[in-house]
């Protein structure tokens, strides 16, 4: 028990700056109390007494702001930084070593008795207000962006952001990212998956734009070694991607 709670205060100066003191996380870490009141009602619910794993589940929600049901299964180290509104479903399963910040919901999408909540694996970070919905997998050391919506697993070591969420995993879905944000547009709600004209069309905007990017980059490269000078272009009124207007592309998404 003291070696969990040793582990549960460590794991906190870890990944919180804030943290000044082991009195200070024993006595104002509500993430910390909602973990101990847990394990108390969790070995109170296997144990088969289960109104009372509810009643200590339920008052640990009114003092803390966060809800685990007694049934959830979580490991060791994991942190809950802030808490108000964490929401974890019954047969969840959360694995060592765990990141969770305010507002996320591990929670159901079927009525049906069974496994209906999501496992995250060792490591997994969940970004404030993310959802994830479903008996689903976050593979180890996935990170979930904030605000986030997923239905569907995520690979290990992935990154899932938008709404619904999609996984940037590959190079090519890093570059597109990065294009998007350099011309001051989120693409974070589309969809690699998805149907949506609008999005097929967004995502394919994105890449000629990568690739144009990387065919002037090799020309001028080319210039250069020729001898031709580029140093009076941005002069001359040659358009370059730096004068994209971000607005347009903007307006066609609201």
């Amino acid at each position: 028990m003291f070696s969990r709670l040793r582990e549960d205060i460590t794991c906190v100066f870890e990944r919180d700056p804030a943290a000044r003191s082991t009195l200070e996380v024993l006595t104002c870490y509500p993430g910390v109390h909602a973990l101990l009141c847990h394990r108390l009602a969790h070995w109170l619910w296997t144990a088969r007494f289960r109104w009372l794993a509810r009643w200590i589940s339920h008052c640990a929600r009114w003092l803390t702001g966060i809800e685990i049901h007694p049934g959830a299964t979580i490991g060791r180290r994991v942190f809950i930084d802030h808490g108000m509104g964490v929401v974890i479903g019954e047969t969840a399963e959360i694995h060592d070593d765990c990141t969770l910040y305010h507002g996320v919901t591990l929670g159901g999408t079927s009525w049906n008795r069974g496994k209906r909540h999501p496992t995250l694996a060792r490591g997994v970070v969940i970004g404030a207000g993310a959802k994830v919905l479903g008996p689903i997998t976050v593979g180890e050391g996935a990170r979930v962006g904030s605000n986030a919506v997923v239905v569907r697993d995520v690979p290990p070591g992935a990154t899932a952001v938008g709404i619904p969420a999609r996984i940037i995993e590959s190079a090519h879905d890093q570059a597109r990212e990065a294009k998007a944000e350099k011309m001051g547009f989120s693409a974070y709600a589309v969809t690699g998956g998805e149907d949506d004209p609008l999005s097929k069309a967004i995502h394919g905007l994105l890449d000629h734009a990568v690739d144009t990017d990387r065919r002037i980059e090799h020309l001028q490269q080319r210039l250069v070694q020729a001898g031709v000078s580029l140093a009076d272009d941005a002069d001359d009124g040659v358009a370059t991607a730096e004068k994209f207007d971000p607005n347009y592309l903007g307006k066609i998404v609201d």
